[in-house]
């Protein structure tokens, strides 16, 4: 492994892999959603699209062997191993306002993804700026589709030391939120650190 870094419930993480290195994320102590983004590393209009990822594998859920496409069609990265099952494409990421949509009033001084998507965004400076936020991942989280078309946000499925590994399928730009969520079930209402392990390529 290249790096090795823990990343703080709330905090975030922003990093290029090149084609052929892996990212395993690991889930410490179960039930942490892990809400990423995707970009090619060399064109960052081209960002990962869950309408067409879910389209070609033609399955609502992520898991071991699926493809993540981007706006062109062709794959950013593979899950090429996953002991966890099952991964959300469709719930987004928290914001201040969907909290407040969803819970209350009360919680829009909560921290929430896209702060923290900004926050590495920004830091980053290469040109990575708010509107380019789109179609994210929410690792390990459990989102079911309702009979009738809808979206539950359930308790989550993970466990401690489960994890999910992607293969770069060319140069992309990897942009994560440890989610600081508060609020529903995905992770026991207790947010916690979640491990990032970079590999060479094969």
């Amino acid at each position: 492994m290249r790096l090795g870094i823990d990343v703080p419930a709330g905090d975030g993480w922003i990093g290029e892999l090149a084609a052929g290195e892996t990212l395993r994320i690991v889930d410490l102590h179960g039930n942490q959603a892990v809400d990423t983004l995707f970009f090619d590393a060399h064109d960052l209009a081209n960002r990962y699209s869950a309408v067409d990822t879910l389209r070609e594998q033609r399955s609502a859920y992520l898991t071991l062997g699926s493809r993540l496409l981007a706006l062109d069609g062709q794959p950013l990265v593979t899950i090429t191993a996953d002991t966890c099952g099952r991964h959300d494409t469709l719930g987004g990421a928290c914001s201040q306002e969907s909290n407040v949509v969803r819970y209350g009033e009360h919680t829009r001084h909560m921290h929430a993804c896209r702060n923290t998507f900004l926050t590495q965004a920004l830091r980053w400076g290469r040109g990575l700026e708010k509107r380019d936020l789109s179609h994210n991942v929410n690792f390990f989280m459990n989102v079911p589709l309702t009979p009738d078309g809808g979206l539950e946000f359930a308790d989550g499925i993970s466990a401690p030391g489960k994890y999910v590994e992607l293969r770069a399928d060319r140069d992309t730009l990897v942009l994560i939120s440890n989610c600081p969520q508060l609020n529903n079930p995905c992770n026991g209402y207790d947010p916690t650190p979640v491990r990032l392990l970079v590999g060479a390529a094969a």
